[in-house]
């Protein structure tokens, strides 16, 4: 089991990890050097150290994580026992924009007829 310690701080690119918010401590050094994290609305470095109630923000794949830390964790943990280290407060993802269908040809049936390119802007228009 990991290693727990309530009144203890970690470093914020290990907590990070721990807690699966990125796949690899590496890529979460990374995020901090590049100001993609923020603890308590300070961009950090990251061997920062972080405490029980700290607010972590994390910019990724365009999408912002807020999340409040609850519990301290030095080792990497499952994803049962890591969604009870951390409070998520983060805004819904917004919606997907429907996928628009595009009419394909058959490879090889050559340049559309005008009767084909006719029905293809009929269809398109709908």
């Amino acid at each position: 089991m990991a290693t727990t310690d309530e009144g203890t701080t970690v470093r914020v690119d290990s907590w990070i990890w721990s807690v699966r918010l990125t796949k690899t401590r590496s890529l979460a050094a990374a995020a901090c050097k590049a100001g993609h994290v923020r603890v308590n609305g300070d961009k950090v470095k990251p061997a920062q150290s972080i405490k029980v109630g700290d607010e972590v923000r994390l910019r990724q794949d365009g999408h912002e994580r807020i999340v409040v830390v609850k519990r301290i964790v030095r080792k990497r943990v499952g994803p049962p026992v890591a969604a009870e280290c951390l409070i998520d407060n983060s805004p819904p993802p917004p919606p997907r924009e429907e996928v628009v269908v595009v009419a394909r040809r058959d490879r090889g049936t050559g340049r559309p007829t005008k009767r084909d390119r006719r029905v293809l802007e009929q269809f398109r228009e709908r």
